[in-house]
């Protein structure tokens, strides 16, 4: 029991440490008043996205970056996101809509329909997004200033949330609370051991001359988490990369129930953990289990102790990611208890082989 509550204790503060630090050096793009002018191709892989992707389109289009092109691919949809593209693209001369060829054995769907996007575009910059998100003032330019800056041969953003459901509350915050009470994102670009890597597809700028040399989604073309699994190419390569949190210039409506979350989070979880089911677990048991170890004790100095360190951590991390720091609070058992729900799922569909995502067997 010493041992367990002491185990626990130890990764409390270091999760803890780690957020404070994240807290402190403030990750997040910042928004720059020199203006750009290099060219920029917005490249938007999508797939029954005709609900989604006209917030999108029309966000980029009213945006005041000038130099930019955007190209749509249309990945195999059984919807009309064709038609809405293409009707969107014809009134707007900046827009075309491609169509993608059919998916070869061994690759993602996404990381195939970001391959052929690239093959069209011709900017300085090749800016991959996603269907359901949207844009707002300043973000192209500010990303442009910090390839620049830096040199980065990636730069990833970890984009501001959008949920408008308890479903969504109950799941889509995991994603920042894991991120930033585990890795202190500064260290990605600080240090270029390729262990050190992490981002996010739903925003990923290559410049575009080192992404055509390596074929960066080729590379990864079996990868569910093709977006770390580059960040640790592009630094192994000894290219410079950066993830950053996207401070409300980008904002995203992942899932819409808590259905689809539980379902959209398990396809990655495992996958994160490199496959590891052992680690997976190791690390559930600890963050989940080990909590209740200690309140078991009925130790009430301890269970202030670590009650005091969680909340901080909370809302560190909520005003990090410009979330409700007491929804989070109010909402975190139920959240763990989703983690756990997803981490049962994600397994169970990993050995059973059964994850299905927008109709396609991964």
């Amino acid at each position: 029991m010493i041992i367990a509550i002491s185990i626990t204790l130890f990764f409390i503060i270091l999760r803890f440490s780690v957020t404070l630090f994240n807290f402190i050096s403030n990750p997040k793009l910042h928004r720059v008043g020199k203006q750009y002018t290099d060219r920029v191709s917005i490249l938007i892989p999508a797939r029954n996205e005709a609900g989604n992707i006209l917030t999108l389109l029309q966000s980029i289009h009213e945006q005041e970056y000038e130099n930019y092109e955007v190209i749509v691919l249309d990945d195999e949809s059984a919807d009309d996101t064709y038609a809405v593209c293409s009707a969107f693209a014809a009134k707007h001369s900046r827009f075309k809509v491609i169509k993608g060829s059919k998916l070869p054995d061994g690759w993602i769907g996404k990381n195939y329909a970001c391959h052929q996007l690239a093959q069209q575009a011709d900017g300085k910059y090749l800016l991959f997004l996603d269907a359901d998100e949207e844009v707002k003032q300043g973000l192209i330019n500010s990303a442009v200033h910090r390839m620049h800056l830096h040199q980065l041969g990636l730069l990833s953003l970890f984009t501001n949330q959008l949920m408008k459901t308890p479903g969504e509350w109950a799941v889509v915050p995991l994603m920042h609370f894991i991120l930033l009470n585990l890795l202190p994102l500064r260290l990605i670009y600080l240090v270029k051991n390729a262990s050190v890597a992490a981002a996010s597809g739903q925003f990923m700028m290559f410049d575009a001359a080192v992404y055509h040399k390596n074929q960066w989604h080729k590379a990864v073309r079996s990868k569910v988490v093709e977006d770390v699994e580059i960040m640790r190419l592009v630094k192994a390569e000894a290219y410079n990369g950066e993830a950053l949190l996207a401070n409300g210039m980008i904002s995203c409506r992942m899932y819409r129930s808590h259905n689809e979350a539980i379902a959209g989070f398990s396809k990655n979880f495992l996958a994160a953990f490199n496959y590891s089911i052992i680690g997976f677990l190791v690390y559930i048991v600890i963050i989940i289990g080990g909590p209740m170890i200690v309140i078991m004790t009925l130790n009430l100095p301890l269970l202030f102790f670590m009650f005091g360190l969680i909340i901080l951590t909370r809302v560190m991390i909520s005003l990090l990611s410009d979330q409700s720091p007491v929804k989070n609070i109010i909402l975190h058992p139920l959240q763990m208890l989703n983690m756990l729900i997803i981490a049962v799922t994600s397994i169970q569909r990993y050995l059973t082989k059964t994850t299905v995502w927008k109709g396609r067997k991964i």
